[in-house]
């Protein structure tokens, strides 16, 4: 399942679409998100309430460093579910392939377990759109267990609005893959925030379904 959406981001990326993580952020300004994920089973028969039956939040930080070096924070559930703090370091090599490159690694914790996450960001832009590949293992040196996520992106930019869809993919060790489909939209909240509106719905090895609320802001 992973190779497999990984390809699919390759030959997405290739012929030309905007990235974040792929492309260095500039030196002494910052970029943060908080996220909540309310979600329901698909099967409405086995609902008891209209009550959601999960909700995680995340939030996640980076700052320009040097003109080169991001540096930053992702807090909120992993692969596994399992909580996570992870503080993170990224470099970008710029263009290669025709694409923006970025490796990054990552160093914390997720349910209380040392977490070791090298990862890789491919980005490529146009005038209207972009399109993002972000892969990650979760490394855990203790149990010698290692999960893996892809997350791809594509997007428009509509004036100050952007619409996106973000195909999310996983598998921890010993589980069924996941994929689930995360279309959002995102408008200005004043002159400094970006309000993020979206849903979720699970395709492979994933039976919810749910709403996605987050907040933008650069500084």
């Amino acid at each position: 399942m992973i190779r497999v959406c990984l390809a699919l981001a390759l030959s997405l990326l290739l012929p030309g679409l905007a990235a974040a993580g792929a492309w260095p952020r500039e030196k002494g300004t910052g970029f943060a998100s908080a996220t909540s994920y309310l979600s329901w089973a698909q099967d409405y028969t086995t609902w008891v309430s209209y009550a959601p039956t999960a909700r995680y939040d995340t939030l996640y930080l980076e700052y320009g460093l040097t003109d080169r070096w991001t540096v930053g924070l992702d807090l909120g559930r992993s692969v596994s579910g399992g909580t996570k703090v992870v503080a993170f370091v990224r470099y970008p090599l710029g263009e290669r392939l025709g694409m923006q490159i970025a490796p990054e690694l990552g160093i914390g914790q997720i349910e209380g377990k040392t977490v070791i996450r090298p990862g890789l960001s491919l980005g490529k832009g146009v005038a209207r759109g972009w399109a993002a590949a972000d892969f990650a293992a979760e490394l855990f040196p203790e149990t010698g267990n290692a999960d893996a996520k892809l997350d791809l992106t594509l997007g428009m930019n509509l004036g100050a609005r952007r619409a996106m869809v973000q195909f999310q993919t996983g598998q921890q060790t010993g589980d069924e893959a996941f994929l689930r489909i995360v279309p959002s939209v995102t408008t200005p909240l004043g002159k400094r925030f970006d309000l993020e509106l979206g849903v979720s719905y699970g395709v492979l090895g994933d039976t919810s379904m749910g709403l996605k609320l987050g907040l933008w802001t650069e500084f």
